[in-house]
């Protein structure tokens, strides 16, 4: 049987997280009740409030639902880890989105739609309401992405994502551990190496609730880590050419 896991990861959502597996549950439902293993992955990142304990009361009557529990790593290392979590319990396709009810479930069907298109769908947030530095963000990743790796990558770090799972693992090989914009090397790979790709413009709503833990202060730090990651990925590339 094939397996889809929808995988989200979660980090101070007390406010949002019911809102958001009530959300994506039919959908998961809904494909497992046409034949296809379907599970809604939540992974609490060390959060401070009850997001956790939310999950776990959800899953009574959501069985479809798996909350996860790990130290704080961030949210780059959270979504490594359930993209492992993914592959090695035996996943086809991997779909990730993130916990704070910024993306709309109804779109995800024009992409399981063409699963078997495609090895990476990603949404395009042309129209995005969370800010103007968020949108400043996505244009100066895009810059730094065709800089570092040559490639001009429409919207990197789109949480809204449906992967094959078997071209997930092969780009992974070459990512750092616990790396912070896994998401913006992935998709990069993904266009260097060719993979069928398809974008799809998708809505991008205000935060539901609660506080962004990103700030312009962090972004420029995580910028700054992310160049000299870029560049160990990049050599990482260069040796798997050589194999």
């Amino acid at each position: 049987m094939s397996k889809v896991f929808f995988v989200l990861p979660a980090y101070n959502e007390e406010e949002n997280i019911k809102g958001v597996v009530e959300q994506w549950y039919p959908v998961v439902e809904r494909i497992d009740k046409d034949g296809i293993d379907a599970r809604l992955v939540i992974a609490n990142d060390g959060s401070r409030d009850s997001t956790f304990k939310i999950m776990q009361e959800l899953q009574a009557d959501h069985p479809l639902l798996v909350p996860l529990d790990k130290p704080n790593g961030g949210h780059g290392a959270t979504v490594l880890y359930l993209y492992r979590y993914a592959i090695e319990n035996g996943a086809d396709w991997v779909f990730q989105t993130d916990s704070d009810g910024q993306t709309d479930p109804d779109e995800f069907w024009q992409m399981w739609e063409h699963r078997d298109e495609y090895d990476f769908q990603i949404g395009y947030r042309k129209g995005r309401q969370d800010g103007a530095s968020r949108v400043f963000v996505t244009k100066t990743l895009r810059l730094v992405v065709w800089l570092m790796f040559h490639e001009w990558v429409t919207d990197a770090n789109t949480p809204f994502r449906l992967m094959r799972a078997d071209k997930l693992l092969s780009i992974m090989k070459v990512i750092p551990e616990d790396y912070f914009l896994c998401n913006v090397a992935i998709s990069a790979i993904a266009v260097k190496w060719n993979y069928n790709i398809g974008w799809y413009d998708i809505s991008f709503k205000p935060r539901q609730g609660g506080v962004n833990s990103i700030n312009m202060k962090r972004i420029f730090k995580i910028g700054w880590k992310a160049l000299g990651d870029f560049r160990k990925i990049n050599r990482n590339l260069k040796k798997a050419e050589v194999q």
